[in-house]
């Protein structure tokens, strides 16, 4: 019996053994893959740093036209490429002046301006918004003659009164006027007072 007890002792801890040796090497193997990924973000953004001509934490950006106040654009570091005649932006915002006096108000994590024509590619988690409406795409572009911007992604917009989702939309800020594109579905919400 006590043959057994020390047998069967032996075999708990050869388990236990392999049983933290595989768990030893799940860990190991996760730290270095990880280590990889973060290797490769680390590589893409020194990328970035590297091929820009100047890197700029904390930038404010403003569009003076005729005298007029088009936008301020500010963001959390700007790299500028010479060779693209293109500015980078990291965590964006920026605020649009339309001829009426009212504002409308963009976010994102990534912008890419062009400093020829000022136009820009605005992606990843763009938010658009004034008083009345709140727009949520991945990508967006802003064309700065005619002041339009545009996605030829889907976008969801949420306002008091309504929803609406759509393949594609244009705001035009000259006129203050959005015209959806594709397969548009939304649904009214009517205030009803007793």
């Amino acid at each position: 019996m006590l043959f057994l007890k020390n047998h069967n002792h032996k075999k708990l801890k050869l388990i236990l053994l392999s049983v933290i040796l595989v768990a030893f090497g799940v860990i190991l193997a996760v730290f270095i893959s990880h280590r990889h990924v973060i290797e490769k973000e680390e590589d893409v953004v020194s990328d970035i740093r590297s091929k820009a001509n100047i890197s700029i934490g904390k930038a404010h950006q403003t569009a003076i036209k005729n005298g007029i106040k088009e936008w301020d654009l500010d963001a959390s570091s700007v790299n500028y490429m010479v060779n693209k005649n293109q500015a980078i932006f990291q965590d964006l915002s920026i605020t649009f002046y339309l001829k009426d006096k009212s504002q409308v108000y963009l976010t994102a994590n990534k912008g890419i301006l062009n400093i020829d024509s000022n136009d820009m590619e605005i992606f990843g988690n763009v938010v658009v918004k004034n008083s009345t409406y709140r727009l949520k795409t991945e990508n967006l572009f802003y064309g700065h003659n005619r002041r339009i911007i545009f996605s030829k992604v889907p976008v969801k917009v949420s306002g008091v009164a309504f929803d609406l989702a759509a393949d594609s939309m244009s705001l035009n800020l000259n006129t203050n006027k959005t015209m959806f594109e594709g397969k548009v579905e939304g649904t009214l919400h009517e205030v009803i007072k007793l």
